[in-house]
């Protein structure tokens, strides 16, 4: 471990801003709201009505500068730690700052400490630095919400849990992250919650990833039974003495890495827990980008990156991690091709992209995951800012079809927006035509050709309904009404500025060495060749082969797209009912959950069984009461017959036991 005294304190810096921050706007926001909402009933005017207002702008100030100033510690953090000395002979640099104990009971001993290593170092790079645009961002396109200053308060505590997620040097110190993003993601996506459907929404994102953190609990409690330590240092050297468990066995490792996964498809969107993501649209712009960018939707990839150790030990899970990847990039990807919310497009994107990450997981190639992570980072935060800002210009409107025509009226929304595009579809030299390469070629140094035919399949069909989004949104004629046209207007500074830096994020991070530089943190598999040399131009063909179908299909024969439509018209009302996932989870709550629950739980367990013990033996009571206070007639004669009855019988007891 380095010994660096700034060093050691920095992480805990970089976690405590954002959590000053949301304090402070938690116990001064409610004055500040109260304030303006008093100026504007009273029709305020002058200085008064500038320190009202100034209240609330300052309020999202604070929210941003504590953004920033993470980031910018972050930053100076990852410096340090690069610049510094290796720390031992696997060539890893790490430190762990120490705060103290926080359980010590009965040999269980869990500590508050930090880890700062390469792996973490890039998360929280990229958690703080699109975290801060996004903050940004949410001043201008949240200035005329009313609740704008506990909306910000929000952001900094999701950035807080989020950071922490990333920085726990443990299981349990994560676990606590990992629950606070998802409470913060509730709160967030529910955030206009006199919206029924927003208030669903958020319930059903915390529902659905209980289910996957009860899976994490129970993968963290057997990782200490079988392996004495739930600190990850500790972790990986136990792991490195361990033996590999073959396909098909499933031993205590397997079914670690199997249980821990079920955590990482809850909160990373995996079939068949993805089905709360899409419905997650319903919260604010910013918040989707938030969420489905760079921050909780993958906590799942680096919680299976982090205990990279630990999956390659086993055959079985590494093969599930693949395999429930692979579909969910495929099944995702198919379903964006029919959706006509442009948000709703962007979420089964994310779904599909996190997909890759595991298939890149899957095959060993960890470092490959995180790279695609990183441009997947910058390309999708653009791409669902960009959204927010075309939804701003039409004064809320989503559906694609009362769109059009949009490139000539928004200019910078629609050129950073096609960067976005372009990035995503991986076409050379923007970011993401290089992390998806690397994961197609993991694919193929693993040996594992089928995997690599459906992630090139995913990846035409990507670029496909990513060219269909721009096209039916910015191309053409506009389709809306003429009074939304009257008023489209391009989005204020606060907002396009984030677009511009994400956009040039997008067409140069792909040239950072992500995967290199975490080859230290992660285990050796020996699948890690280099690039065939085809493999590059025909992951180029591929994605300009999708792009081009699409604007065959919607620019130049505009009609097109129905006929097929009519034609595919069973298909498509599969993929418009999304395989069937939402129908099915809603059967297994209404039938077996409530239906279940009323029934079973209910009648018969609790009514039946316990009630009806319960009541039963008060029913006995009473009976046996009934029956025996009979004797209780208050005569000392009776009482006095009693007594000398029981003497006999007990004397005639006595003399039949005694021997003849």
């Amino acid at each position: 471990m380095l010994e660096d005294k700034a060093l050691q304190y920095m992480p805990f810096v970089v976690l405590m801003l954002p959590l000053i921050g949301f304090t402070v706007l938690a116990l001064f926001g409610d004055a500040i709201r109260d304030e303006e909402r008093e100026a504007k009933r009273t029709g305020g005017s002058g200085l008064l009505w500038r320190l009202r207002a100034e209240g609330t702008q300052g309020a999202m100030t604070i929210a941003c500068v504590m953004a920033l100033g993470s980031f910018v510690l972050s930053v100076w953090s990852v410096a340090r730690l690069n610049g510094m000395a290796l720390s031992d002979n696997h060539g890893l640099r790490f430190v762990q700052p120490y705060l103290g104990d926080w359980i010590d009971v009965a040999g269980l001993n869990v500590s508050i400490s930090l880890l700062l290593d390469p792996l973490s170092a890039v998360m929280i790079l990229v958690v703080s630095g699109i975290g801060s645009l996004i903050h940004v961002y949410s001043v201008g396109y949240m200035s005329h919400d009313e609740e704008r200053v506990r909306y910000f308060s929000y952001l900094n505590l999701f950035l807080f849990f989020m950071l922490l997620l990333v920085l726990g040097g443990s299981l349990p110190l994560m676990f606590v992250g990992w629950e606070g993003v998802g409470l913060c993601s509730y709160l967030l996506i529910g955030f206009w919650f006199k919206k029924q459907s927003a208030s669903d929404a958020g319930l059903k994102a915390f529902v659905v990833n209980r289910i996957g953190d009860a899976g994490l609990i129970l993968g963290t409690i057997l990782a200490f039974h079988v392996l004495g330590s739930m600190n990850f240092i500790e972790l990986r050297a136990q792991a490195e003495a361990a033996v590999i468990e073959p396909f098909g066995q499933f031993g205590p490792l397997t079914l670690i890495c199997l249980l821990l996964f079920v955590g990482a498809c809850g909160k990373s969107a995996q079939i068949p827990l993805h089905v709360w993501l899409p419905d997650a649209m319903e919260g604010p712009t910013p918040v989707s980008a938030l969420i489905h960018a760079a921050t909780m939707v993958t906590a799942g990839v680096y919680l299976v990156v982090r205990l990279a150790h630990l999956f390659v030990l086993s055959e079985t899970a590494m093969a599930v991690v693949a395999l429930v990847g692979t579909a969910t990039a495929l099944m995702a990807a198919t379903v964006a091709l029919v959706q006509t919310d442009i948000k709703k497009v962007l979420a089964y994107s994310t779904v599909s992209q996190l997909g890759y990450m595991f298939l890149a997981c899957g095959v060993g190639a960890f470092g490959v995951a995180i790279f695609h992570l990183f441009t997947h980072a910058f390309f999708k935060a653009l791409l669902f800012l960009g959204s927010g800002s075309v939804i701003h210009a039409l004064s809320g409107e989503q559906d694609l079809r009362q769109m059009g025509g949009l490139g000539q009226k928004i200019p910078g929304t629609f050129w950073t927006f096609a960067i976005g595009t372009l990035a995503i579809a991986g076409i050379p030299p923007l970011a993401g035509f290089f992390s998806k390469d690397a994961i197609l070629a993991g694919a193929l140094a693993a040996h594992r050709p089928m995997l690599f035919g459906v992630g090139l399949l995913t990846a035409v069909l990507t670029s496909f309904y990513m060219a269909r989004l721009l096209f039916l949104a910015f191309f053409g004629k506009f389709r809306g009404s003429h009074e939304v046209e009257h008023h489209i207007h391009e989005s204020p500074a606060s907002m396009l500025v984030p677009l511009l830096v994400l956009a040039l994020g997008s067409a140069v991070v792909g040239f950072v060495p992500v995967a290199h530089w975490l080859g230290p943190v992660l285990p050796q598999t020996g699948e890690h060749g280099g690039h065939p040399a085809w493999l590059p131009y025909l992951a180029t063909l591929v994605a300009v082969l999708g792009i081009a179908a699409a604007y065959y299909v919607y620019i130049m024969f505009a009609g097109l797209s129905e006929r097929v439509g009519a034609w595919l018209r069973p298909l498509q009302r599969v993929l418009e009912n999304k395989w069937g996932f939402d129908l099915a989870f809603g059967w297994l709550v209404r039938r077996v959950v409530l239906a279940g629950s009323e029934h079973t739980l209910w009648r018969q367990v609790d009514a039946g069984l316990i009630d009806g013990t319960v009541n039963g033996l008060g029913r006995f009571v009473d009976l046996w009461g009934r029956a025996t206070r009979g004797l209780q007639t208050g005569l000392v004669r009776a009482y006095a017959l009693l007594i000398f009855g029981g003497a006999v019988a007990l004397l005639s007891y006595l003399l039949w036991l005694r021997p003849a």
